[in-house]
């Protein structure tokens, strides 16, 4: 059985479409759907189902797929205890807090994979790195920027809070009520610039630093909190996001590097699959 066929098989049935998968395994469409063809022939079962937004497991594929995971995994295993071990490329790359671990975490994996050798170091943005993907007013004047995604502030405050009944939040809103300041926070000095500008005051109880902390004070009651709105954050049930009627604030996240080298050429090109 070929091992690549079903490598292409995994890579469509967790990706939903031969189009996405061809993307995945940098391969042409045309190429996956042959193997495809011919493992459906060997084991003499349709392994998925056309429609018209790509497709979906059959029985036999669902049946398939576990098996073929196993096998694949196995199959690296034993490649890695019969290759000689290759001497490690070092490589720090500097984050800034804050980015969501979902998106992150698949950036990465793409990014060690594009080099067998490479041996990654995760490493604050303020530290001696090969490249880093941080804010933009975190990028010196020597370095260059490539722009990933921007985001928009938000309030987040508890489903119970009776703010979270309006579509959106004056400032006025906030006179006095208890907040959670996270820092570093690039909408931070402009937010309590604006406030100031209306004598409005908040009751800070609590000063920390990751997304994560904020929404699990948010959640617990303990006060509102001003965050980046990204995918992940809405998962939580419990919590609400509210624009500020008014004020537009944002943050803008790139790759900022001093000096071109390959490991930012292979980061620009991930950026631009998973960015665009």
């Amino acid at each position: 059985m070929d091992l690549r066929a079903l490598n292409y098989f995994v890579s469509i049935y967790e990706n939903g479409s031969i189009s996405a998968a061809a993307k995945a395994c940098y391969v042409a469409q045309p190429s996956i759907s042959a193997a495809i063809q011919l493992l459906e022939e060997e084991l003499n079962n349709q392994l998925f189902i056309r429609h018209a937004r790509g497709v979906h497991p059959s029985d036999a594929g669902k049946q398939l797929y576990p098996l073929a995971k196993k096998l694949l995994g196995q199959a690296d295993a034993i490649k890695s205890l019969f290759t000689e071990r290759s001497e490690k490329t070092p490589v720090k790359l500097g984050l800034t807090k804050g980015l969501g671990v979902e998106r992150m975490s698949a950036l990465l994996k793409d990014f060690t994979a594009s080099l067998d050798t490479m041996e990654l170091t995760l490493v604050s943005p303020n530290e001696a790195c090969d490249a880093k993907i941080i804010a933009v007013e975190e990028c010196k004047n020597n370095e260059t920027f490539i722009s990933m995604w921007q985001e928009d502030y938000v309030l987040a405050l508890p489903n119970n809070h009776i703010l979270s009944l309006k579509d959106q939040i004056d400032l006025t809103d906030l006179h006095q009520q208890p907040f959670i300041q996270r820092t570093p926070c690039s909408a931070w000095h402009p937010f309590i610039e604006a406030l100031t500008a209306k004598q409005i005051q908040l009751d800070i109880r609590a000063k920390i630093q990751t997304i994560d902390y904020a929404l699990g004070l948010v959640s617990a009651g303990l006060g509102l909190a001003l965050l980046p709105l990204y995918h992940e954050l809405t998962r939580y049930n419990d919590v609400s996001f509210r624009k500020i009627a008014g004020l537009t604030l944002h943050r803008e996240v790139g790759l900022a590097f001093q000096h071109e080298s390959d490991i930012t050429q292979r980061l620009q090109s991930l950026i631009s699959r998973h960015c665009s």
